[in-house]
Order: C-alpha cells, then sequence, then structure tokens
C-alpha cells in the first residue's frame, strides 16, 4: 500500500478493538506496542494550530486521507474538496477508527474519545505532517522536479535513464511510480503529499539516491509539494492548458513560478529553464539570485544548447554545446520538440555534476517513453503515431514535427476532453486544419459531456470543412483513418497516449489506443 501501513502491522491490530478479557502477555504485548507508537505531539509544531479539542499525547497508527482507507489508529485529515465538503467523512473515518481528525472547522460538539485538532490550511498541514511522519525521505535524496504544459513525463523519463547506473532511480509521473523495489502504476501525475512521502520513504529503503518528480500546477496549488527539497527544478515550457482551473495564463504562470521562487516552502538548490519559450525567459528574472540558473535551447544565450540541428523521420542531430565541451549527438527521438525535451534532461543531469560525455553514451538505449510519439509497427506502409497531445498548442507542435519528415499526407484522429477547459476546443480544431491534410474528430474521455455537445463547441473552430469529419466513435474513426492511409502517408492519434481507458460519466472502459491500432493493422492485411 502507499503511504500507509499493512492492515496486519502490530501497531494496527493494537489499536482494533479488544475483548475485555486479556491474559497479561497480550497486556503487555500492547504497552510495548503503543510505547513506540509515535504520537500526535511528534508531529505538529508551533504555531500550526488553530484549537485543539483532545490531547496530543495520544499514540496513531498512521495517517489517512481517504475516509474509506483509515484503518484503527489513523489521523485522518479532512482535505477540502472542489466537489464534497472534507466534513462528510469524518464520521465515516471514526467509525472506521480513526483517533485524531485534522479539520480547518472544528465542529461544534466534537466527541470526547477523538482528539480534533483545528488548522488553517488542512493540505499544508498534510504536507508538514507528512514530511515528518516519514522521516523526511527528500533530504536522504536528490529530488528532481520537472514543470511545464507540455514535455514533463519524456524528461523525466530521459533524466532518471540518464541518471541510472550503480543506483537506483525512483519515479513519480504520469505513467508510473518506480519505488526501487517495484513499479506500480500512477493513479495522478503529481499526487498527494501523503504518498508522495510514503513512496519517497520506499524509495529511500530500496536504496534509491536520486527521485524525478513530475510537478503538475495542480500539485504545486494544492500543497502537494509544500516543504519537498529540490535538487533540480526543471522549467520546459508553457501554453495555454487547465484554465478551467486557474482561469488566465497569468495565473497559471505564477503557479508555476512558486516552484523556483520558494512559495513552495524551499528553493531549489538549481534552477533549470528553457530559454526558447518565452515563460522561461520570463521566469529567469522571477528566480532567486542565490539558486543556480542553467538554461537550455537553441538560442546562443542558452548554456547548454543545440546547434546545426537537423531531423528526420527516424532521429535527430545536433551538435551539443555546453560550458565545458562540445560534442555531436545521434538521438533517436524525433522532431525539434523532443529535441527541446533532450536538452532540458541534459542540462539538468550536467547541473547535478554529470560529465555529459559519459551520460549520453546511453542515448541510444533509451527505448522512449509509453505513449509519447510512440510508433505502431505492424508491417504497414506508412507511419502511425500514438501520442498524448491534448492541447492545441501540444497538437500544432506534434504536426509541426511530422510535416518535414513525412512524404506523403499528415492525417490525425483527436477529440477535446469532457469537464476541461471548453474554449480549448475550437482552438484544437484550428490548430488541425491549419497543420493536418485531413482530421478526424472522435471522442476523448467525455466523461460527464456528451460527445455531440463537445462536437458542437470544436466546430467553431473549422476553417475547412473538407478537410475533417466526425465520427463518434473512437475505434470506428481510428479503423477509418487507418483504411485511408497510403504508403509515404503519417497518421497521428492524438490526445490519450499511454491511457488505457475511456471515461462516460461515471464509467470507465478499457480503451488503448495502442492496442487498438495494433489490432486493427493486424485484422486490416489479413483482408483479401
Amino acid at each position: 500500500m502507499i503511504g500507509y501501513l499493512a492492515s496486519n502491522h502490530a501497531l494496527i491490530a493494537a489499536f482494533a478493538p479488544r475483548p475485555v478479557r486479556r491474559t497479561r502477555g497480550e497486556t503487555l504485548a500492547l504497552n510495548r506496542v503503543f510505547k513506540t507508537a509515535p504520537k500526535l505531539s511528534d508531529y505538529f509544531h508551533d504555531g500550526e494550530i488553530i484549537a485543539l479539542k483532545g490531547s496530543l499525547d495520544r499514540p496513531i497508527s498512521g495517517l489517512a486521507i481517504d475516509s474509506r482507507r483509515v484503518v484503527p489508529g489513523n489521523l485522518f485529515f479532512a482535505l477540502p474538496g472542489l466537489r464534497a465538503d472534507a466534513a462528510m467523512f469524518i464520521d465515516e473515518a471514526m467509525s472506521r477508527g480513526a483517533v485524531a481528525v485534522v479539520t480547518e472547522k472544528m465542529p461544534a460538539h466534537p466527541p470526547a474519545k477523538v482528539t480534533f485538532i483545528q488548522v488553517a490550511d488542512a493540505r499544508a498541514a498534510l504536507a508538514r505532517v507528512s514530511q515528518r511522519y516519514f522521516k523526511f525521505p527528500d533530504r536522504d535524496m536528490t529530488v528532481v522536479g520537472v514543470t511545464g504544459t507540455s514535455g514533463k513525463t519524456t524528461v523525466s523519463h530521459l533524466i532518471k535513464h540518464f541518471l541510472s547506473g550503480d543506483q537506483r532511480v525512483g519515479l513519480l509521473g504520469t505513467i508510473n511510480y518506480d519505488l526501487g523495489n517495484r513499479t506500480v502504476p500512477s493513479f495522478r501525475t503529481t499526487p498527494e503529499a501523503l504518498d508522495i512521502y510514503g513512496m519517497m520513504a520506499q524509495m529511500r529503503d530500496a536504496g534509491c539516491r536520486q527521485a524525478v518528480v513530475e510537478v503538475s500546477s495542480h500539485g504545486i496549488d494544492q500543497q502537494r509539494v509544500l516543504g519537498l527539497q529540490f535538487g533540480a527544478a526543471v522549467f520546459t515550457n508553457l501554453t495555454r492548458d487547465h484554465l478551467d482551473y486557474h482561469q488566465t495564463l497569468a495565473a497559471y504562470f505564477d503557479v508555476k513560478t512558486r516552484l523556483f521562487n520558494g512559495q513552495t516552502g524551499a528553493t531549489p538548490k538549481v534552477a533549470v529553464v528553457n530559454l526558447d519559450d518565452p515563460y522561461g525567459v520570463l521566469l529567469v528574472t522571477k528566480i532567486p539570485a542565490h539558486v543556480r540558473t542553467v538554461t537550455f535551447g537553441e538560442t546562443p544565450a542558452a548554456q547548454v544548447r543545440a546547434e546545426n540541428v537537423a531531423l528526420d523521420s527516424k532521429h535527430t542531430t545536433f551538435k551539443l554545446v555546453w560550458p565545458a565541451g562540445v560534442m555531436q549527438i545521434d538521438s533517436p527521438l524525433i522532431g525539434r520538440f523532443n529535441l527541446s525535451n533532450l536538452l532540458a534532461a541534459i542540462a539538468t543531469v550536467w547541473s547535478l555534476g554529470r560529465d555529459p560525455v559519459v551520460f549520453l553514451a546511453k542515448m541510444r538505449a533509451f527505448k522512449g517513453v509509453p505513449g509519447r510519439m510512440e510508433r505502431i509497427e505492424e508491417g504497414q506502409p506508412f507511419n502511425v503515431l500514438v501520442d498524448y497531445a491534448h492541447t492545441d498548442d501540444a497538437l500544432r507542435n506534434a504536426l509541426a514535427m511530422l510535416r518535414p519528415i513525412t512524404p506523403g499526407r499528415l492525417m490525425v484522429v483527436f477529440g477535446c476532453g469532457g469537464n476541461r477547459d471548453r474554449a480549448h476546443r475550437p482552438l484544437m480544431v484550428r490548430a488541425v486544419q491549419e497543420s493536418a491534410d485531413f482530421a478526424i474528430a472522435t471522442a476523448d474521455n467525455p466523461r460527464n459531456e456528451t460527445v455531440p455537445q463537445i462536437f458542437a463547441e470544436m466546430q467553431a473552430g473549422v476553417t475547412a470543412p473538407e478537410k475533417i469529419t466526425w465520427i463518434e466513435d473512437r475505434r470506428r474513426a481510428i479503423s477509418l483513418a487507418l483504411d485511408a492511409c497510403k504508403p509515404g502517408d503519417c497518421l497521428l492519434i492524438a490526445g490519450k497516449g499511454h491511457e488505457s481507458y475511456q471515461e462516460f460519466a461515471a464509467t470507465v472502459v478499457p480503451f488503448d489506443d495502442r492496442e487498438v491500432a495494433r489490432e486493427l493493422l493486424a485484422l486490416k492485411t489479413l483482408r483479401p
């Protein structure tokens, strides 16, 4: 379990209800367990508590943020949510055995058997207590945080690949969590603070001495990385995204800036910034003077930069220049956007004291990132690529990258997610119409909206109706696109990347663009 003790742990068993009659041996054993149990007073500092009902001299068995996962002896954090009042779940947490509750609103009549701790910000309290509970695992490792609208996953995987060697490197990201001794599927790009510190503790105990973390704007704004000490923080780029949450691009940028200026509770030791992005140029001016800044890009002003770039459908070559040297690079990652991702990773690993001549020898062994310009090969005479691009800027970049290396037509299957920034929808269509020869618009996680409703808002971006068609069923859309491809063409299946599901209202159904494309290509080769 992530961030929690196993249900059969002795400490949890000690808190479980017991028969009135106990043997002397049972009583002595319980007393020994309680003597070693952590207490609330170990994790709260002066000035962090607004009001207290009950004792801090109370042992606990662990921390919990989900009332359904509370076990006897837990300290439960009633976190405020966008859709529900956290106080709704306090009774359930207590019924499952919680002995203490952290809340922003003290109940009028809290039960005497449970300690209630009122704080100004429950999420901030969760981050601080989690870091202390797991004994500051971030201080035992060099942690690299990667933020930006696009490229976080590829950059994170590249950094992990370059750092890996005689020591294990942990990873928390969009695709999976590598904890050193095991890898588990990701359930959120940047998880809650309890899970971050719990997983980092597992990394530390597994022998990891470095960890790479994808840091989303939601993760920053919701205090999930509060207090986390980053050895390096990386900025890839910033374009329109998540405005359903942040409202404006300026507010979105301000949240990203917090990772670099100390507003998350600690400044990084090194800031690695993309100078090819205008927001990167602005970010450099906001980084405190005591933070070492390393810049990357194709601009001559960048410390780590690419010169003499050549792109084709199989690889990218360029001259890498950094303050201590020059070398020629032949990368299997295609396209200019991946060039930026690679430069970000190189600049980061170099900033941590590694020699590019040494770690770039591993470049050819990099297998790529699932769902990030992943090539689907079933012997077909045209290119099929699956990518996570799900914003207008990401689509524009992806198609611009593929255009010069595609001898035939450039085609795309894409959609717009439901319950997300609706202003994005016509912009995505416009980006596709500008760059692709033909497109099929389809469903992409419609969630609680209907596909026709999403289509109606997308259609405001149509400029060339003859170059786009609308197919609600995503599998049929991919099938028709494959049927239309001719030798030399390129089909980009965009939006879902590594995801293996489709979200419809309250239902999640299996759906993986990569597997669907492979299955359809295999079936089509069987046709007479």
